[in-house]
């Protein structure tokens, strides 16, 4: 069978749009280490890149009425993957770049030669950590002390992704101020 589908892209996809597994079967055999290599290169991060082409494969399956014969499926299979990375980029680097940013700023406070001063930024982080809305605390404190991912907080929380992010940003945001307050009084 897999003979058949090799130089015959117009008859794979009419097959897959019949629903016949075994041609699902050949696509994933076929294109899922290619794929899967060029997630990594964008994501450089395996369990990231696995998750995209394994989104790949099931909208592929789920969508597969909708596959056009004529278009080439290598070309269609690339062209989700770099649409899936997209979406993974948005929800994960966004958060990743004020979490940098935080770790940087905890590197300066580790560095610094000055006790006093070190002393000084430490009480001003732990005061803002404390004084951060409910929400915000939680959210930061389970990310930073427990390590969870934003998709874990959310589950422990029971609200949105998109609401953790808006939790660890904002308490990144009113900390940032006031490690930049604490040393203008």
């Amino acid at each position: 069978m897999s003979n058949l589908y090799n130089d015959n892209n117009f008859e794979l996809i009419k097959e897959l749009q019949r629903g016949n597994e075994e041609a699902y079967t050949y696509l994933v055999k076929t294109y899922h280490k290619a794929l899967f290599v060029y997630a990594l290169s964008l994501t450089h991060d395996h369990a990231g890149a696995q998750d995209i082409v394994q989104n790949v494969f099931i909208k592929t399956w789920e969508f597969r009425n909708r596959l056009n014969p004529d278009y080439g499926i290598k070309n269609f299979l690339y062209k989700t993957t770099y649409n899936e990375f997209t979406n993974y980029y948005h929800k994960t680097k966004a958060i990743s770049k004020l979490e940098e940013t935080y770790v940087d700023k905890l590197n300066e406070l580790i560095e610094d030669d000055n006790a006093e001063v070190l002393a000084k930024k430490i009480a001003i982080v732990f005061e803002g950590i404390n004084k951060l809305p409910k929400k915000c605390k939680e959210a930061l404190l389970l990310s930073i002390k427990e390590g969870l991912t934003n998709m874990e907080i959310a589950d422990y929380l029971k609200v949105s992704v998109k609401t953790v992010e808006g939790h660890i940003t904002k308490a990144y945001k009113i900390l940032r101020e006031n490690l930049a307050s604490g040393f203008k009084n």
